[in-house]
């Protein structure tokens, strides 16, 4: 047995260890809750000379089960909170990977800079969690996932060795195969699998000087997604918006958001003095920022007329100026998938669950996607999902709620079916939170023997005994 003045088998540690988001309860063998990077150094080299398994975890606000386990010791992360001091001239930040997501975004903007990564959790997630997963959120439509923010990372691995990785400074480079390039990528949305990281480097972007949020609605949900197909493609075109620069004037979305009509009535619940009429079925929110010199004013113009061009109930259109106001439209956003979770939790002892996906499509399909996602459910009697999220890269949320074991089993084909619709329109099984557990069946839907041989390859490379993260992604 492993014997670290940090570790304890106490048996409510544990339980207080075993959940994450996920709906999964996994009872760890011991719980360790390292206060330095000496100390994880030290956990990993006994765990590895004894072959005890090791899964790192933060504040478990995984909703795969990554960050549980049933085997051997789980690794909590979570007193490693250091922001260390935001570099205002190179635009970057060195934090541990215990701090709050939240925390490394006021400080950036306590120094007059932008962390653009926005996990919806982020007051309840870790930057440790958020690079294992790559996390994504609202903002990521226009500054990309949480991998586009790396610069460096401080790693263990399996046997108590700590590495530093940095991404290249070079323009041009043809030593070796590509993948060995940039090892950071390696690490990020590896889910714990190749080793633990223990600190980050990242990049920050300089504040937006006026930011003006908009929940825009309508009659219908294909209304809703046409318009944010329009909206996207009159900012940046058909190209990416994380690498195209937006068309000169008219609007800027920094995010497209998308509620379907069960969404709308949880917001509804959550806001009773929300004054939007019987007539709202579907909601856009998108928030508009500029780069520097930005006309706001034009810009809502530009949003009026599209949101006119594509039947929005405009006289409803509800406008959030001011960080508080912003805040306020991020509170009712966030109101969602807490419900959802609150109403999962109370079906736990029924074998039920709540039950998400994070699947998406070329963003121009998404209409035909959700289309048939809800066809599917229609068709084998399963209650239709709750669906929002992230439209603006063809990339919804279903939660649904399984409120026993019995429909849990019923819903299992239901989203397997519903994935291979994903995949063949060109999608992806997971766009923003991972894979760990709950969602390892359906990997090889998506991966080919190839590339599955080939994350096998480097995981024996890092990890030869196959001690970290067990279960997880392979």
């Amino acid at each position: 047995m492993l014997a670290h003045a940090t570790l304890t088998t106490d048996e409510d540690v544990r339980r207080a260890h075993a959940r994450d988001v996920s709906g999964l309860e996994l009872l760890a063998d011991a719980v360790a809750r390292p206060r330095d990077v000496a100390d994880v150094q030290a956990l990993l080299r006994e765990a590895h000379a004894t072959r005890t398994p090791v899964t790192p975890a933060g504040l478990q606000s995984s909703t795969t089960g990554a960050s549980i386990t049933d085997t051997g010791m789980l690794l909590s992360l979570a007193s490693l909170t250091r922001v260390h001091d935001v570099d205002p001239v190179h635009r970057l930040v060195r934090v541990d990977a215990g701090a709050r997501v939240a925390d490394v975004r006021r400080a950036a903007a306590e120094a007059g800079l932008l962390f653009a990564p926005d996990p919806t959790s982020e007051e309840e997630s870790t930057i440790g969690g958020a690079i294992a997963c790559n996390a994504s959120g609202a903002r990521s439509f226009r500054y990309g996932a949480t991998r586009a923010h790396v610069r460096a990372l401080t790693v263990v691995l399996a046997d108590g060795t700590r590495h530093v990785v940095r991404r290249p400074a070079l323009e041009k480079n043809t030593v070796g195969y590509p993948m060995a390039h940039d090892p950071v990528d390696w690490f990020v949305g590896s889910e714990g699998t190749l080793g633990v990281v223990v600190d980050a480097e990242l990049a920050l972007l300089p504040l937006p000087e006026h930011v003006t949020g908009l929940a825009i609605p309508f009659r219908t949900t294909h209304d809703a997604l046409a318009f944010i197909v329009a909206a996207r493609e009159s900012a940046y075109g058909p190209e990416n918006p994380s690498l195209a620069p937006l068309r000169g004037g008219g609007i800027a979305p920094r995010c497209l958001e998308f509620f379907d009509e069960r969404a709308v009535e949880l917001v509804r619940a959550h806001d009773p003095g929300t004054a939007w009429s019987a007539d709202v079925h579907a909601i856009v929110y998108t928030e508009d920022a500029g780069p520097h010199g930005h006309d706001s004013d034009a810009a809502l113009d530009g949003w009026l007329t599209l949101a006119e061009s594509h039947a929005a109930l405009t006289e409803e259109i509800r406008v959030y100026d001011g960080e508080a106001a912003l805040a306020d439209a991020r509170r009712l956003r966030h109101a969602v998938p807490a419900t959802m979770n609150e109403r999962g939790a109370r079906c736990r002892a029924q074998g039920g669950r709540k039950v998400s996906t994070d699947w998406a499509v070329p963003y121009h399909r998404l209409a035909e996607a959700i289309d048939a996602a809800h066809a599917l459910a229609d068709a084998a009697g399963i209650e239709r999902s709750v669906t929002y999220g992230h439209a603006g890269n063809g990339h919804p949320h279903q939660n649904f709620i399984a409120r026993d074991a019995d429909e849990l089993a019923r819903l299992q084909p239901v989203l397997t079916a519903t994935l291979e619709r994903v995949v063949a329109m060109g999608g992806t099984v997971a766009a923003e939170h991972g894979i760990g557990k709950l969602k390892r069946k359906w990997l090889p839907m998506q991966a080919s023997t190839l590339q599955l041989e080939g994350m096998r390859a480097l995981k024996h490379a890092l990890d030869p005994l196959g001690l970290m993260a067990p279960g997880n992604v392979l």
